[in-house]
């Protein structure tokens, strides 16, 4: 089975950095995409950032040139370094990986478990 654990969530005054891991685990042949969304209560899950393998990035507009996302194929890791934090970036924050399962052989949109963001003084 294929695993995301997240790390790195807390609690944050407004202007503070955090940064977030999530290291995907099992028995994994290969994966693609990256990213990180995120959710608050009563809403739908948005998009923060995402990284292709080849390096190509994507961010949302409520974040861009705030947050940076970076990934180590090595180590199956994918990170959220996020500065300039504003109250309205707290959120609960999900890994997700496009995956390619080796055994048994399949795809899989994998989800980690979600790491909560506060941003308040």
């Amino acid at each position: 089975q294929v695993q995301l654990v997240e790390s790195g969530g807390g609690l944050v005054q407004p202007g503070g950095s955090l940064r977030l891991s999530c290291t995907a685990s099992g028995s994994i042949a290969s994966i693609n995409a990256m990213g990180w969304y995120r959710q608050v209560p009563g809403k739908q899950r948005e998009l923060v950032a995402a990284v292709t393998t080849g390096g190509n990035t994507n961010y949302a507009d409520s974040v861009q040139g705030r947050f940076t996302i970076s990934r180590d194929s090595i180590k199956n890791t994918v990170y959220l370094q996020m500065n300039s934090l504003k109250p309205e970036d707290t959120a609960v924050y999900y890994c997700n990986a496009d995956i390619l399962q080796s055994e048994p052989p399949r795809a899989l949109d994998a989800w980690g478990q979600g790491t909560l963001v506060t941003v308040s003084s």
